[in-house]
């Protein structure tokens, strides 16, 4: 993900970001609400981590200033009060989600991720990788305009794959995207559900369009197979 950090702690942000570095992800760090929106504003973002008490400009008004321009970037507000005020007053500024202060850095970035996916999900176009379908919007899988069905983990593991057709999918990636870092990578969990997948949309249809590469992880073969 492309993160934006607008802290006016530089302590906290020098920290986020750093750690946001180290999990992968692309960021820049803001100190002051008019920097914040202006940054935010470029459309180069694919999530927001806005503090609420910003100098210049609180998070609260750069937030609806984004919605008001029309930008629908997430963003998740960090505020030091638990307030029910405060947290409705940024939620129906247009914030997506939020978290008080002090709070896990693992809880952070299962809520970026799951918002990234949510936002990723809505504006997703239908998948396709020769007859092989899934649309996550309905989440339906077909081949060959036979429906097939597939769990919601099953989805989001062919979703996964069909996204990145044609490059290696690591045990890591879909552990990290799908379980969210939740299961052990020791586990044979995503073995098991690797093959029912393939219980599902290849054997009976004849077609080999999941691959393991072995000691790295699967592909699935943009044409279907």
């Amino acid at each position: 993900m492309r993160v934006l950090v607008v802290e006016d702690e530089r302590r906290l942000a020098q920290l986020l970001t750093r750690g946001l570095a180290e999990a992968g992800h692309d960021t820049e760090a803001r100190h002051t609400g008019p920097d914040g929106l202006l940054a935010a504003s470029a459309g180069r973002f694919d999530v927001v981590v806005l503090d609420v008490m910003l100098p210049g400009l609180d998070g609260v008004a750069v937030c609806r200033r984004l919605r008001q321009a029309g930008h629908r970037v997430p963003v998740l507000m960090l505020t030091a009060r638990g307030e029910v005020p405060d947290r409705v007053a940024g939620l129906d500024a247009g914030a997506d989600d939020y978290l008080t202060k002090p709070f896990s850095f693992d809880e952070l970035l299962a809520r970026l991720r799951a918002l990234h996916r949510r936002t990723a999900d809505a504006a997703a176009a239908t998948l396709t990788a020769g007859d092989l379908t899934a649309d996550p919007a309905t989440r339906r899988v077909a081949r060959g305009g036979t429906g097939i069905d597939v769990s919601a983990r099953e989805f989001d593991i062919l979703a996964l794959l069909m996204t990145r057709a044609g490059q290696c999918v690591t045990r890591y990636q879909i552990l990290d995207e799908v379980w969210d870092g939740e299961t052990d990578l020791r586990s044979n969990v995503i073995d098991v559900y690797i093959a029912t997948l393939r219980g599902k949309v290849d054997k009976p249809f004849g077609r080999h369009a999941i691959e393991t590469l072995r000691g790295a992880g699967y592909r699935l073969r943009p044409d279907g197979g």
